[in-house]
């Protein structure tokens, strides 16, 4: 069972979330937060596997709860619920930690895929998007740790780097290669360690930025 927590100020909003996520079997909604203070409170306490995070909250934003929790080491596997299609909001929440985003109007297949692939190890952060966030890039500097000259990669890290960016968990990936998973994670953290990145959203960021993938 996957535990869920919520983060949004509208009641309205996270009851029909919560109504969503009900619907399938493999989730568990175990927590709630109205605003960026509580949440920051509450998720070390209620540890949930996944945290939905509305970026716009009077008060502390989903972007303040990104950071804080970043910064203890603190954060779960986070996805933005956002009613704006908004780029530059986006990419910064994705740079402080989160692992894609959604639309409030998300339908309830694509929200518990996202779910599911984001408890997984994976993320949705999907090539198109990526490329569409990052058209700007030359005009946003970069604040997160990671080299300017990345080492290289060898043919089989760019070619697992190329699914990372897909949003593929390691399982997907060692199935798609037909290698162990665990020969997947070894690959991925010398991905990590070579583009001086601490994890593999940061890693598919700088790649796209560096144009390596």
């Amino acid at each position: 069972m996957i535990k869920v927590m919520l983060v949004d100020d509208q009641n309205l909003v996270r009851k029909g979330v919560r109504s969503l996520l009900e619907l399938s079997e493999e989730i568990e909604v175990i927590a709630e937060a109205a605003d960026g203070a509580e949440a920051i409170r509450m998720i070390p306490e209620v540890m949930p596997d996944v945290v939905l995070l509305d970026m716009r909250m009077p008060g502390l934003s989903g972007l303040d709860v990104l950071r804080e929790l970043s910064q203890n080491d603190a954060l779960p596997p986070t996805i933005i619920l956002t009613t704006f299609d908004d780029d530059e909001l986006v990419l910064a929440g994705i740079r402080l930690g989160a692992k894609g985003y959604l639309l409030k109007d998300v339908a309830l297949v694509e929200l518990v895929n996202a779910v599911k692939t984001v408890s997984d190890g994976g993320s949705i952060v999907k090539p198109a998007v990526t490329q569409r966030l990052l058209k700007g890039l030359e005009n946003l500097h970069n604040d997160f740790s990671s080299l300017d000259q990345p080492d290289p990669l060898t043919d089989r890290e760019t070619e697992i780097l190329r699914l990372m960016a897909g949003g593929y968990s390691n399982k997907e990936i060692a199935n798609s290669l037909g290698v162990a998973e665990g020969t997947v994670k070894n690959h991925v953290s010398n991905i990590l360690s070579k583009m001086g990145v601490r994890d593999r959203t940061r890693a598919v960021l700088k790649a796209f930025e560096l144009g390596q993938i």
